[in-house]
């Protein structure tokens, strides 16, 4: 089999005769399979080889129906292939990475009508996955233990055997759980306190069976953001530790809707902390012969650790909309990190002494030390407050600090951006006002290459964008009434957008009093398995979606989707996230508010239109479009030549 799509010639340049295969492709192979061909795809394929010949960033900022993503994939596998390492395509989320993979999805054609083997695996996050030893617990500690018995007999036969296995088996991964909502789910999953070195089912669980399988991928690895940002961040340490790094070396990546890379980037980067889990790893040191200097030390760090955190319980206050609970940093809060990082200190030193003795398991002992380092890392960020961004997070097992440095652009500088390949950002939002610098400084991009083309679509005759207008100022009875009507006129077929979890809970709550949309199927992100439900939305017809994440993403063409409504204006949280990048900023409104709203409005207003037939409405219920006439203007900015906000609707 020709390791190549085309017929190589060693003595033209290799990237010379990908840019021909893929012109031929677009011009010839796709319009004979019924494929439109597009000027923006081919402007977008040789801006793409440029990229790609001189090993730089670009932002290929490209609008709906351009084609973005056959582009990029053509060159991601002659590239991968050429280099006989993979490349990373990074998604923004899962949602994201089965509308790539689904069997209608861009892989899938190209497979078929280029009659191309194609190895495409996927690299899950690791909350994607069931964790046997919670599972376990599960079966017992909960009222819905029945759910959880259920699974627990339902896993496969191998996992409770100990021979070795003949074949990659998959299983463990949240698609295959629809039925638990998302709090059912985080109950089983992987999360960041799971001490995976020393369980005994660590061989059998489906997350590291997965891992062992994508790094076999010849072509193309696909995950999210965060999983590959999360590869960046752990790769020296898992080096240290003797483990292979998350994803295997790759010669490029593509960021796909890449303006959300860096909450991915935040996220990846930042250190969590909990009494328990401190506490259940310094006390195995207990159970070894030490020294006595040791064991004093040791009831003093956990003394400690566990007035720490009663102080954080009394210097958090809850965030309307969020999850998160804000610090209150003072003097006596940051003396106590003080004590704890000195006695930490302490303990470090000891335990090099008893690394001497061999009184300590080497492989339990490295485990301790890395949670130790972890945790002094976190906490020294404490004695520069102006460095930091924490909050507390509450759980049935005690609270959580959560620390994450302010900037990220460093870190992506160094580990991604200079490691001299090519890296492709892909979205058709990746710039504010036609200039990309707002992205490119939040992720400390320097130098960079660029172009947009617009959508080919006629949006004029397909696209009305409607903002009703109520007599007492947008309240919830109001929006409501005006959300049902909109339901009405279209007979469901809508995709409700929400900014916020609370908000989509309150319309949940208070839809089943409106009897005049009772017939209609309402499916509510967080109660099943998202690919799921978005499957499910597509094939019945009439029904309605409500999300917090599907601003960007979803791919849903025909009269599925005629219907787009936007609860509010997505501006950002009130978080101590986007607290600091205000506090930052010279004008909070204008530098972090309005940039993150108008891109994330212009991705939900991006959801309607998917292919030259569909139409529809995008409802905004916003009674601040009507007040500021500044913001109007940009909003009216964002929507395509021809369409105009229709107002007093």
């Amino acid at each position: 089999m020709s390791r190549y799509p085309f017929e190589y010639e060693h003595s033209k340049p290799f990237l010379q005769q990908v840019g021909e295969w893929v012109a031929d492709v677009f011009y010839d192979i796709l319009p004979e399979a019924g494929f439109e061909v597009r000027d923006e795809q081919i402007y977008m394929a040789f801006q793409l080889e440029r990229a790609f010949a001189e090993k730089q960033t670009i932002f290929a900022e490209a609008g709906v129906g351009t084609g973005k993503t056959l582009v990029y994939l053509l060159y991601a596998i002659c590239y991968a292939r050429y280099h006989r390492k993979p490349v990373i395509v990074a998604c923004a989320d899962e949602s994201l990475i089965e509308q790539l993979v689904k069997p209608q999805g861009d892989i899938a054609k190209l497979a078929r009508h280029l009659e191309l083997a194609i190895d495409a695996r996927l690299g899950k996050s690791q909350d994607r996955y069931l964790c046997l030893a919670k599972l376990d617990h599960a079966r017992t500690d909960y009222e819905d233990v029945e759910v959880y018995k259920a699974l627990f007999e339902e896993l496969p036969s191998f996992v409770h055997k100990s021979e070795g296995m003949q074949s990659f088996f998959a299983y463990g991964d949240r698609k295959q759980y629809p039925h638990l909502s998302d709090t059912q789910w985080d109950r089983i999953n992987w999360d960041p306190y799971q001490d995976c070195f020393v369980c005994d089912k660590r061989h059998r669980c489906g997350q590291t069976l997965s891992r062992e399988h994508y790094r076999q991928s010849t072509d193309l690895i696909i995950c999210s953001h965060d999983f590959y940002m999360e590869h960046v961040w752990t790769y020296e340490g898992r080096k240290r530790e003797g483990q292979l790094p998350l994803l295997p070396d790759h010669c490029a990546v593509v960021f796909d809707e890449g303006h959300l890379l860096e909450s991915a980037a935040q996220k990846a980067l930042t250190y969590r902390i909990k009494h328990s889990i401190f506490e259940q790893l310094i006390t195995r040191l207990l159970k070894n012969e030490i020294r006595e200097s040791l064991a004093v030390l040791i009831d003093e760090a956990i003394d400690g650790s566990e007035a720490m955190f009663e102080l954080l319980e009394r210097q958090s206050q809850a965030i309307q909309g969020s999850d998160r609970r804000q610090i209150v940093l003072n003097d006596r809060l940051v003396q106590h990190v003080a004590k704890l990082r000195s006695t930490l200190d302490g303990i470090e030193e000891e335990l090099v002494f008893e690394s001497e003795l061999f009184n300590l398991d080497s492989y339990q002992l490295r485990i301790v030390e890395e949670h130790l380092e972890m945790m002094q890392k976190a906490l020294s960020l404490f004695q520069n407050s102006n460095s930091l961004i924490c909050w507390a997070t509450e759980s049935p097992t005690g609270l959580t600090l959560v620390i994450m440095p302010k900037a990220v652009k460093e870190v992506l500088r160094e580990r991604v951006f200079s490691t001299k390949m090519p890296v492709i950002f892909s979205s058709a939002t990746l710039s504010v006002n036609g200039s990309f610098d707002f992205l490119a400084y939040s992720l400390g991009i320097e130098n960079y290459l660029s172009f947009s083309v617009e959508s080919p679509y006629e949006y004029d005759s397909r696209m009305e964008v409607l903002v009703p207008a109520w007599k007492d100022g947008a309240t919830f009875a109001e929006k409501m009434k005006t959300a049902v009507q909109m339901l009405q006129r279209t007979e469901g077929r809508a995709l409700i957008l929400f900014p916020s979890k609370e908000e989509l809970r309150q319309f949940k709550e208070a839809i089943v009093s409106y009897p005049e949309v009772s017939a209609l199927s309402f499916g509510f992100e967080g109660d099943r398995e998202i690919s799921h439900l978005i499957a499910d939305f597509q094939r019945d017809e009439t029904s309605v979606l409500c999300a917090v994440t599907l601003w960007e993403g979803l791919d849903i063409p025909g009269p599925s989707l005629s219907n787009v409504i936007v609860w509010s204006l997505p501006f950002p949280p009130q978080d101590p996230v986007f607290a600091s990048k205000r506090q930052e900023a010279d004008s909070a409104y204008e530098e972090v508010d309005l940039p993150y709203m108008l891109l994330r409005l212009k991705q939900g207003i991006g959801r309607l239109i998917r292919t030259r037939e569909d139409s529809g409405i995008i409802v905004i219920l916003s009674e601040e479009i009507h007040r500021d006439s500044s913001l109007r203007d940009q909003i009216q900015s964002l929507l395509p030549e021809g369409v105009e906000l229709k107002l007093d609707c």
